[in-house]
């Protein structure tokens, strides 16, 4: 088989990101080596085996590997096949140092619920726009990590708050189209931006991201039933692009924007309209 790599780098604007990596990778070997950062590791195809602390592991596809700053580790493919990696670099934003002995210990989790976030913040993280989603599945994540590595510390059931939930949901309609960061919100109402995310979920049955974006969505929509373009409309309620837009509107209202302003035309033209969704 003929060597193979492939890979994909880059680096967000969300807090506590350093790096994200995606790479394919069928006869490379890792040598030993150090990161500044937190390595948070899921492998989509294949498995890798790495020695960390003179201690070997391995990722079978429903791991999630937590490796800690400044302790030397390796890697290599564990067939022929190779292995297909996600990996989120992290800097001490949500993983304090109390948490590198217990990682050394137990880096590989196998947690269905933690796998399954971590690979929603990937797909947050390659979409521009997503930030503010990217932040609030990261702060949930780190939060899981803590009470898996530290539970007696960490392992504390959800508080209702519905006050706290109330003053971010205004201050997401006063902002609807400017955004802001989970990190400004959090210093804004001051608040812990894992409970603040926890406790808007637990009163409104929603992320506060899903919440901002459907107000966007109802934003989007008036004006392009006042017959602006949807370029025009995905600039005035705050979205990346068109394309952003349009990704969002048609997974939320059954079509694209384009085709949604037509049918609202047709209707006021007394042709009959086209059926749109909710």
């Amino acid at each position: 088989m003929t060597a193979r790599q492939e890979v994909t780098a880059w680096r967000p604007a969300v807090p506590g990101v350093t790096e994200v990596f995606h790479a394919r990778f069928t006869e490379y070997a890792y040598p030993m080596h150090v990161h500044e950062a937190w390595t948070l590791l899921i492998v989509d195809d294949g498995a890798v085996r790495y020695d960390l602390e003179r201690h070997q592991h391995g990722t079978p596809g429903d791991t999630v590997s937590l490796l800690p700053p400044h302790v030397p580790h390796n890697g290599s493919p564990v067939s022929p096949d190779g292995f297909r990696k996600r990996v989120v670099y992290l800097d001490g934003t949500h993983l304090g140092d109390d948490l590198i002995g217990p990682a050394v210990d137990g880096p590989d989790l196998r947690n269905p619920v933690l796998r399954r976030r971590v690979g929603q913040l990937h797909t947050a993280l390659a979409g521009p726009g997503e930030e503010f989603e990217a932040e609030s599945r990261l702060t949930l994540i780190g939060d899981r990590l803590r009470t898996l590595l530290r539970p007696r510390l960490y392992d504390e059931p959800p508080r209702r708050d519905p006050a706290l939930a109330r003053r971010l949901r205004e201050l997401l309609d006063e902002r609807v189209a400017e955004g802001l960061s989970l990190e400004e919100a959090s210093g804004v109402v001051q608040a812990h931006p894992a409970h603040l995310v926890r406790a808007f979920s637990t009163a409104y049955g929603i992320a506060p991201h899903q919440y901002l974006t459907a107000r966007r969505i109802d934003r989007a929509r008036r004006l392009l039933l006042g017959g602006q373009g949807p370029a025009e409309v995905a600039a005035l309620t705050g979205f990346h692009d068109q394309a952003h837009l349009t990704r969002h509107f048609k997974r939320l209202v059954g079509v694209t924007p384009g085709r949604y302003r037509v049918s609202a035309r047709r209707s006021t033209e007394g042709v009959r309209p086209v059926i749109v969704g909710g």
